[in-house]
């Protein structure tokens, strides 16, 4: 039979023994109660607890410590990775950004170019250019009328030479811009011969050339009128050698 610790445990009956595992387990209890503060005021200043009112298991406060812990842990996590997220954002933001004020100043940079050379060009065809010719001036005489008229003439397309022109006024007129016949034919008939070439008012009026005066008189007018009748009756005024 084995030896008990207590002495005399083993002569003790049944009663005895449930007895005494009734007392320490009293003694138990009260070791509880002393461990939480506060607990041996509480049992004689308040009134007595409730009889359900259970012990805290150490382990359920554990477990939840641990819960706690790994709550806030999860919500660091979440928190880093938020960051994380947010910056590599933030990161790709800014290098959008960079990239697309890069393009924008490259394109600005190319279209001032392209506007440099198209004035760098035009300036370039300015100066290539050539100067416009000064308008062409002419003497007030026999020699300047007839070269007159004959620019006139070349740009209406009528020919005609110097020599052609000269020789019929010297005939017609001896070159006086203010003659008149008052005794040919055409007089006769009440339209007499007027002008350096002897034009009658129905044919000037006729073969009038745009550009020049309407006065039959002017040299230039009479000249150019002239000749665009001899060129429509004789294919030029350098055919003409006598009255036509």
């Amino acid at each position: 039979m084995p030896q008990h610790a207590i002495p005399g445990y083993a002569r003790l009956n049944r009663t005895h023994k449930l007895s005494a595992a009734g007392v320490a387990a009293a003694g138990a209890a009260a070791l509880v109660f002393a461990l939480v503060p506060g607990s041996a005021d509480a049992g004689q200043n308040d009134q007595a607890a409730p009889q359900n009112v259970r012990p805290v298991a150490f382990s359920a406060v554990d477990n939840a410590a641990k819960t706690q812990q790994d709550t806030i842990g999860k919500q660091a996590d979440a928190s880093a990775q938020q960051a994380e997220k947010d910056a590599a954002e933030a990161k790709k933001k800014a290098a959008d950004e960079a990239k697309a004020k890069e393009e924008a100043d490259a394109k600005a940079k190319a279209e001032q170019e392209r506007k440099d050379q198209e004035a760098a060009s035009r300036s370039a065809d300015r100066a290539a250019a050539p100067a416009p010719e000064p308008a062409k001036t002419y003497s007030n005489d026999l020699d300047g009328w007839i070269r007159e008229s004959l620019d006139i003439m070349q740009k209406q397309g009528i020919p005609g030479s110097y020599d052609g022109i000269y020789r019929n006024i010297m005939r017609e007129s001896t070159g006086n811009p203010q003659a008149v016949n008052g005794y040919d034919s055409n007089a006769q008939q009440g339209t007499p011969s007027k002008g350096l070439l002897q034009v009658i008012d129905p044919t000037f009026q006729a073969y009038h050339v745009d550009g020049t005066s309407w006065d039959i008189f002017d040299p230039v007018a009479n000249i150019t009128a002239a000749c665009k009748y001899a060129a429509a009756t004789y294919g030029s005024m350098d055919n003409v050698n006598s009255a036509y």
